[in-house]
This record gives C-alpha cells, sequence and structure tokens, in this order.
C-alpha cells in the first residue's frame, strides 16, 4: 500500500480531539500569558523543528513586543511513532548567554526532548528558559525529564495524536485538528 493511501485510511479512522476554532482559543491564552510574562525580556523565541512550526507561527503573531526568533532541530522520533536516542540537526545561530529562551514545541510527551533542550539552553548561558507546548499528554514521565511545560495549549489523554504540527511518521501536520489515531494505527 502506498503512504498516501495508508494515511487516508488512518485519517478516516481517527478521532477529533479538538477543532481549529477550540485551538486557536488556547493559543491566545497561551499568547495572553506569555505575554504578560516576558513582554519586557527581550526573549529569544526558539522554535523546535519540525513540529513547532505550526504553534511558533501562530504565536509570533499573537505576540506584540520585541524578541528574536531562531530554531533548534533535535528529535527522538523522526518519522517513527516511537522515541529512541536524542539527535541534534541544527543548533541555534543566535547566542543565547544572558538572554530569556522561550522554547516552542508541538507536544510534551515524555519530557525528554524538552529536557535536553532546555538542558542545551542552560549550557549556553541562558539566564532563564521557559517553555511553551500545544499539547500536553497525561503521561508519567521520567524524574529527569520536563514534568510541565510553563505554556501549554491543551491537555490529552496518553494517545497517538496528529496535527497543527504533530505528524504521523512524517504526515498529517497539516490537518485542521488535533487528531487520536486508532488503536489499530498506533
Amino acid at each position: 500500500m502506498t503512504a498516501p493511501l495508508k494515511i487516508k485510511g488512518v485519517t478516516s479512522r481517527a478521532k477529533c480531539l479538538y477543532n481549529s476554532e477550540q485551538i486557536e482559543r488556547a493559543l491566545k491564552n497561551m499568547a495572553t500569558a506569555i505575554h504578560t510574562d516576558l513582554q519586557d525580556e527581550n526573549p529569544i523565541v526558539l522554535c523546535v523543528l519540525i513540529g513547532g512550526v505550526v504553534l511558533t507561527g501562530k504565536l509570533l503573531t499573537l505576540l506584540d513586543f520585541p524578541l528574536q526568533m531562531d530554531y533548534i532541530h533535535a528529535s527522538r522520533y523522526g518519522d517513527e511513532t516511537v522515541g529512541s536516542q536524542l539527535k541534534w540537526v541544527v543548533k541555534p545561530r543566535l547566542s543565547l548567554k544572558g538572554r530569556t529562551v522561550l522554547v516552542v514545541d508541538d507536544i510534551l510527551d515524555h519530557g525528554i526532548t524538552l529536557a535536553g533542550i532546555i538542558d542545551y539552553c542552560q549550557e549556553q548561558g541562558a539566564r532563564a528558559v521557559k517553555t511553551a507546548v500545544l499539547v500536553e499528554k497525561e503521561v508519567t514521565r521520567p524524574p529527569l525529564a520536563v514534568q510541565k511545560a510553563d505554556y501549554t495549549g491543551i491537555i490529552v489523554e496518553n494517545r497517538y495524536v496528529y496535527g497543527y504540527g504533530m505528524d504521523y511518521q512524517g504526515y498529517l501536520r497539516n490537518a485542521p485538528g488535533i487528531f487520536a489515531v486508532a488503536e489499530e494505527d498506533e
């Protein structure tokens, strides 16, 4: 079966957990909290590729204060549905030394990737590191992992989800909502 046919099957069996309207409302709430906390911090917004692209793009249009933007590409998943070792693809070009950094990612799952990124930012001399995720899963996280993001849009049960930047085997990041895949597709 070709990948597009397989993906169409996955979408036909998936369940919509949050539609675009609900997500956009959550984004506005996140932006308000971020604005309150960071408007006078001259932060660097650090987008975690690839999943954080949609959230970062949407948040940036809602933040009306001076900031700089950069990106980082670290992943434990690639196009897989199960995580492995943290792999560094690209590190930020801006100096993080003495700066407040807002790390923006699609999902807080087990928190290991985000913990690695925070450690990197601190090693580079960031004054403070804050985290923003669109989705936080209700899971038990390892002790050294990030337990909770500073800014969270939506909390979901422990299911494999896609959409709004989150993928299913490299596809469906563009889905106009947050969807849970059927058990048979996990």
